[in-house]
């Protein structure tokens, strides 16, 4: 594959992505923290405040304003600050390349800024916009155009480990840091939905390039904690064949146990603050099981929350687990199992292969690769 050359300014294309130059983001703090192209760096030519005075003097007196606002509010000690974490981003990644939102003014003058200093950096053609709708064109041509197969499975049968297992997947609940359930958070912060979306497309392009085979995905619902997934994947999800993972319950309550309960536990250990980590544990159980009341009943949250501070002390005098692991075979059995029946009932003419782990990648080694 050819690979643009870096001394000159760049269009948006495949070949640009797949490199992963070290691009300089030079937009606002509030513009990147909405999405931005998988990577980059954020060294703004404008802070927040800047951005908006200087539009709102674009708006009302036109772009000659904007700019001498703009040139105003450089100050000597301003430009210089901004240079030297430019120069510093140069000299560390001397192959990469600048953008703003458009490939305009903002990208030009920082671009200009550097080659009066002595260097000379590239920029991305149209900018963010046009990176943007490089990433969403990807999603959807990729979905129109690529097998995948989807693997399916009731809770906690290992379908994200298989899914790290075959290379050729997208790991959708990577991507989104959520493990697409109630108790399915990560205690860090889920991306942006655009900075989903971006490093999905940019994953997916990695696959395509590399050869025509089919992709595995995990079959998710339409959200993955507050991440909406794309409607062409999802709309090519349900086209495509399914296997099905098989695991045996006792399996799956261990392997519950240790991401919910072991990991929550962990997290809360490694706090500093001075609350007792086994006190908010006990929190953290309940919380959740209070958010999914209205499809577990009344009756059975009361049982389980009532029963979570004992399995709670039982664990943490003991070591025991056998009151953790009655929880989450109620949480399995009386409800994720159900709504996994009725979302298998829907995808019963489309499963291809029924197995075990090892039995699944032996299936895909002979059908998918």
């Amino acid at each position: 594959m050819e690979f643009p050359n870096v001394s000159e300014d760049v269009d948006v294309s495949d070949a640009l992505l797949l490199a992963k130059p070290a691009f300089m983001d030079v937009r606002a703090p509030v513009e990147f923290q909405r999405g931005a192209v998988p990577g980059a760096v954020n060294l703004p030519i404008l802070n927040d405040a800047q951005r908006d005075e200087i539009g709102t003097v674009y708006a009302e007196a036109g772009q000659d304003a904007a700019i001498a606002r703009g040139l105003e509010l450089a100050t000597p000690s301003v430009r210089e600050a901004r240079l030297a974490r430019w120069r510093e981003h140069v000299d560390t990644h001397p192959d990469g390349y600048l953008y703003c939102f458009r490939g305009g003014l903002r990208s030009r003058t920082t671009q200009q800024w550097l080659r009066e200093s002595g260097v000379h950096y590239p920029l991305v053609r149209g900018g963010y916009k046009a990176l943007r709708s490089h990433f969403l064109h990807t999603i959807e041509t990729l979905s129109a155009s690529t097998a995948l197969i989807v693997v399916s499975g009731a809770t906690g049968s290992g379908k994200t480990e298989l899914i790290h297992a075959w290379p050729r997947s997208l790991d959708l609940e990577g991507r989104a840091n959520h493990r697409g359930s109630a108790f399915g958070g990560t205690f860090s912060p889920q991306p942006s939905q655009i900075d989903f979306e971006n490093q999905l497309a940019l994953d997916w392009m990695t696959l395509a390039a590399e050869r025509d085979a089919p992709v595995v995905v995990e079959s998710e619902s339409q959200l993955i904690g507050r991440m909406f997934v794309p409607q062409a994947l999802q709309d090519a999800m349900q086209r495509a064949q399914t296997v099905q993972l098989d695991a045996p319950l006792g399996e799956r309550i261990a392997r519950l146990r240790a991401d919910y309960v072991d990991h929550a536990l962990g997290h809360f250990r490694a706090q500093p603050e001075a609350d007792d980590p086994w006190t908010r544990l006990t929190t953290h159980v309940v919380d959740n099981l209070k958010r999914i009341q209205r499809r577990l009943g009344g009756e059975t949250t009361s049982r389980l929350v009532a029963a979570t501070p004992h399995a709670v002390a039982a664990l943490r005098r003991d070591g025991d687990t056998q009151g953790f692991d009655a929880i989450i075979q109620t949480l399995l059995v009386d409800y994720y199992d159900k709504l996994y029946q009725h979302k298998a009932d829907i995808r019963a003419e489309s499963v291809v292969f029924t197995g075990g782990h090892d039995e699944v990648l032996g299936w895909l080694a002979d059908n998918a690769a």
